[in-house]
């Protein structure tokens, strides 16, 4: 696994941790395009992404996550991970697609996750 990629999943994990717009913003260009492929379509910039996020606000305390890569180039990684929420109990398999600028922020992410059967 790369530096780049190990450094940015801890950062997308603090982000989703602390809900906290300095740390969700880091994470991508500022006409990056967020798809969590639900029926409200895509997330346009940085500000609707930051928005949208926050919107979801995870209690940090409540859920844990892993995740390994599949793919990790230059320019695109692919992760699968699972996630574990403890109340109620539920769990999610994740695949996620992100695609890096140059400085190493994302300008395009796409997410997939599935509830498990039996979390």
């Amino acid at each position: 696994m790369s530096e780049r990629l190990d450094t940015w999943m801890d950062a997308y994990v603090l982000a989703w941790s602390t809900n906290e717009s300095e740390n969700i913003a880091g994470l991508f260009t500022d006409d990056a395009v967020y798809d969590p492929q639900t029926a409200e379509g895509e997330w346009d910039g940085v500000s609707e992404i930051v928005a949208r996020w926050q919107e979801i606000d995870d209690n940090e305390d409540n859920w844990d996550f892993e995740w390994q890569p599949l793919v990790d180039s230059e320019e695109v990684a692919v992760i699968t991970g699972r996630t574990r929420y403890l109340d109620p109990p539920t769990s999610y398999r994740n695949l996620f697609v992100i695609r890096f600028a140059d400085d190493g922020r994302c300008y395009d992410f796409t997410e997939w996750y599935i509830e498990e059967e039996d979390s």
